[in-house]
């Protein structure tokens, strides 16, 4: 049956496939070594069976594999993509943020596939509803530069009255570089001119996050 994932799906449901068999279904076939489970389960092990690390995966890197031609590669891309939406969608249109994990479950879909940094800003009214998700700034692997002005710029024009900063950084590690403490300390000083309240930073890595407010650095 290991080697028959659709088989297993009709009789026993989707829920008691593996992340394996799972993919041996979109991609339909493997080589001529392996079928499309152990296939997929060697693309698994090559990412410590992470599916977010096999979201950031494009097509090129997926075909790499032998027998990952480029549909099959497509096909995945896609589907992790819907999977990515998926989530977005789940987010109510007009969510209150009540704490940083709720912060977090907003950007999150924004950020958690991305292998480069972006920095983002949650445009909050006078009762924490996020009015806005807006992305402020693109980087390399490393950092992404940001500058102030769009930052208030866009507080500004959409009548905000707070902010959460997030930002993500590609290799899972969510400490907070020197660089993200001085950005926070400069926007949160220059919203205070502006009597806009920048609540927290968050650094969203992989499926978790570090919270600038959470650890008393705000």
């Amino acid at each position: 049956m290991s080697d028959r994932p659709r088989e297993k799906l009709l009789e026993r449901g989707k829920e008691a496939l593996t992340d394996a068999e799972l993919i041996a279904i979109l991609i339909g076939s493997g080589n001529n070594k392996e079928n499309a489970v152990d296939l997929a389960r060697r693309i698994l092990n090559d990412i410590n069976s992470d599916l977010i690390q096999l979201s950031k995966l494009n097509v090129k890197e997926l075909m790499k594999y032998n027998g990952m031609g480029e549909a099959k590669s497509i096909t995945i891309v896609a589907a992790l993509e819907l999977g990515r939406r998926r989530r977005y969608a789940e987010i109510p249109k007009h969510k209150s943020i009540k704490c940083s994990n709720d912060a977090f479950e907003v950007i999150y879909p924004h950020l958690s596939y991305m292998t480069h940094e972006e920095f983002w800003i949650l445009l909050l009214n006078s009762n924490n509803v996020v009015i806005k998700s807006e992305r402020i700034g693109m980087g390399g692997i490393n950092s992404t530069t940001v500058d102030p002005r769009i930052v208030f710029k866009q507080t500004l024009d959409n009548n905000a009255s707070n902010i959460i900063l997030c930002h993500n950084h590609p290799s899972g590690n969510i400490t907070p570089s020197d660089n993200d403490i001085r950005l926070t300390k400069k926007l949160a000083k220059a919203g205070e001119y502006l009597d806009i309240k920048i609540f927290d930073h968050i650094i969203v890595g992989n499926n978790n996050y570090y919270s600038f407010a959470d650890e008393g650095m705000m």
